[in-house]
C-alpha cells in the first residue's frame, strides 16, 4: 500500500475542530458508527471506525467525510491507468486519546512514519493513505496536534474502487491502532 505523511501546522492551514456541531461522539457507544451518513455510503468505513473508537485504541475520531478525489495519478495508487478509471475517497480526523498526546512535533513524526512505514508493508495495490498532522482543537483554549488521514482508492469500475477502500481501511485501523503512539 503506498502511504505518505506531511505537516500542516502554521499560517492558514486547516484546524481539526474536535466538537464541531453535529460531533458524534463514538467512544460513547460504538453502535452510533453505522448511523452516520458516511458509514452508509462507504462499506468498511462504520467497523474502521468502531476500531479506531475502541476503548483499546490509542486514538479516536471526530469527523469523517467521503468524496470523489477527482483527478489522480494512477501510479501514486500503484495502479495502472485501466484500474483508475473510478476513484473513491474519504478521511478521518484523528485525535490521540488523552494518554497518548502527541506533545511534540517530533512525537508525531516519529508516529507518522511508524504508520507509514507499516502500511507500506501490506501488499494492497490501488489505494493509498495520506497522513496531515495538523493543528487540533479538543479543549478550549489549548492547542493540540492531532492528524487528518486521507484514504484513496481505484478500481476498473466504481464497485472495484469501493471494495478497495474497504480493504484499506481495515488495514489503516489495523495499523493505527496497533501501532500509533
Amino acid at each position: 500500500m503506498e502511504a505518505d505523511w506531511e505537516f500542516e501546522v502554521g499560517g492558514d492551514a486547516p484546524i481539526i475542530e474536535a466538537h464541531w456541531p453535529g460531533f458524534v461522539d463514538l467512544r460513547e457507544d460504538l453502535r452510533r458508527a453505522a448511523e452516520l451518513t458516511e458509514a452508509r455510503l462507504l462499506q468498511g468505513l462504520a467497523d474502521a471506525l468502531v476500531r479506531m473508537n475502541a476503548t483499546n485504541s490509542p486514538v479516536w475520531t471526530s469527523k469523517t467525510d467521503v468524496f470523489d478525489p477527482g483527478r489522480l495519478d494512477a501510479d501514486e495508487l500503484d495502479a495502472t491507468r485501466e484500474e483508475a478509471q473510478h476513484a473513491i475517497a474519504c478521511y478521518v480526523d484523528l485525535l490521540m486519546r488523552s494518554d497518548q498526546q502527541w506533545n511534540s512535533q517530533f512525537k508525531a513524526e516519529q508516529s507518522c512514519r511508524e504508520v507509514c512505514a507499516r502500511l507500506r508493508e501490506i501488499p494492497l495495490r490501488c489505494c493509498r493513505v495520506d497522513l496531515v498532522v495538523r493543528r487540533a482543537l479538543i479543549e478550549p483554549e489549548r492547542d493540540d496536534l492531532g492528524a487528518t488521514a486521507y484514504l484513496t482508492a481505484c478500481g476498473r469500475t466504481d464497485c472495484d474502487a469501493r471494495s478497495r477502500l474497504a480493504e484499506c481501511l481495515a488495514a489503516f485501523a489495523a495499523a493505527i491502532v496497533t501501532g500509533l503512539e
